[in-house]
């Protein structure tokens, strides 16, 4: 089959890249590896590479207005446009945003599958202004409406489309490979040692609810560092935010994006991984710290708890009190870090491996097509 994605920022992941990269970039490599034919349309601000093909998967740029309310569409129409009049069998959005726009093929292309994904309910982040939230709405009514199939990565998302969009949608997650890393080379680098930091990561805007963390953990009595690794969101000064919070506490640092083995070595050696998000679908970085046997403490949303699968540590949302308890307590009792570190990586091999993604994925663009 021909593939195209649209909707993510990029597929060689640069200092802006979140989950919907992340998650792009794991399903059309594996795809390829299968022997389809993948397209993956990109904006060239958010890599500092532009290759015409990355692991086998041909990456299209196309240019954009660069401003936070219509960077994204402009570019998704752009991306429409241009795959209408491309021989592809499934185009393929990403996110609710880029959903709005899904009508266009199956107006103009009605033979080609038409998939959408809901990742999350954009609409409650807290950037967006109404008219913003309006629009992310109306994506989120046309990504259960309009396409051939409604893909979602939680269950809690697929009873939103059920509930309050009266259609049915199929769950297939976002996913994650168990791993083992030994390497310690990049903590030397960020002078942090092996199970003496707690690590957050993720795109650093107000939903992530970081401002919670660094409030609690400037609570907590511990010699335990508090890593922050992930970029602000353009034209956001969420970041500056959290360095004010910060302030005179050597103990929190900031590392800003990382990815590949720097990032792999944070995520194995920590003695915990927190997520202290105020709103998410199912949070790729969770998974992440699973897939390398790290402990996970996390706010207790629905996507969240999904991820975890009983198999880590939760604290009520948005409540600083609770999490510095919550922190304190793990700090304290390290036996029950060790268990977790064992379910953890059970959790990841039994629900989230992507090879097991991949083919339901496939089997999806398959029955969608007969």
């Amino acid at each position: 089959m021909r593939i195209a994605f649209l909707g993510q920022k990029s597929l060689v992941l640069g200092k802006k890249g979140g989950g919907i990269e992340t998650h792009v970039a794991n399903l059309a490599t594996r795809l390829v590896l299968r022997g389809q034919d993948v397209t993956v349309y990109a904006r060239r601000r958010y890599s500092t590479e532009h290759p015409a093909y990355f692991e086998g998967v041909h990456v299209r740029y196309l240019p954009t207005l660069y401003t936070k309310n219509l960077e994204a569409i402009i570019h998704t129409l752009l991306a429409t446009i241009d795959v209408c009049f491309r021989n592809v069998d499934v185009i393929h959005y990403q996110g609710v945003g880029p959903a709005l726009l899904c009508w266009i093929p199956r107006l103009l292309r009605p033979r080609v599958t038409v998939v959408a994904t809901f990742h999350a309910q954009d609409r409650f982040h807290q950037k967006w202004g109404w008219i913003g939230q309006l629009a992310l709405r109306a994506g989120e009514w046309m990504a259960c409406h309009a396409p051939h199939v409604t893909i979602t990565v939680s269950h809690g998302l697929q009873i939103v489309c059920r509930d309050l969009y009266k259609t049915e949608a199929v769950f297939i997650p976002s996913g994650a490979d168990r791993q083992t890393i030994r390497k310690q080379d990049m903590l030397v680098a960020f002078d942090v040692k092996k199970d003496e930091y707690i690590l957050t990561v993720g795109r650093l805007f107000k939903v992530k609810g970081i401002h919670h963390l660094i409030q609690a953990f400037r609570r907590v009595k511990t010699t335990k560092r508090l890593v922050i690794v992930g970029a602000p969101a353009l034209y956001d000064t969420y970041l500056d935010q959290l360095h004010v919070l910060a302030k005179g506490d050597p103990r929190i640092l900031f590392l800003g994006f990382q990815t590949g083995s720097t990032l792999a070595q944070l995520y194995a050696h920590a003695y915990l991984y927190c997520q202290p998000s105020e709103s998410e679908g199912l949070p790729l970085t969770v998974l992440e710290a699973m897939a390398f046997g790290t402990a996970v403490l996390v706010s207790d949303i629905p996507g969240n708890l999904e991820a975890i699968h009983r198999a880590g540590f939760t604290f009520e949302n948005k409540d600083v009190e609770d999490l510095v308890q919550q922190l304190q307590h793990l700090v304290d009792h390290p036996e029950e870090i060790k268990r977790a570190q064992r379910n953890v990586k059970r959790v990841v091999a039994d629900h989230f491996a992507w090879d097991r993604i991949v083919e339901r994925t496939l089997e999806v663009y398959r029955s969608a097509r007969h």
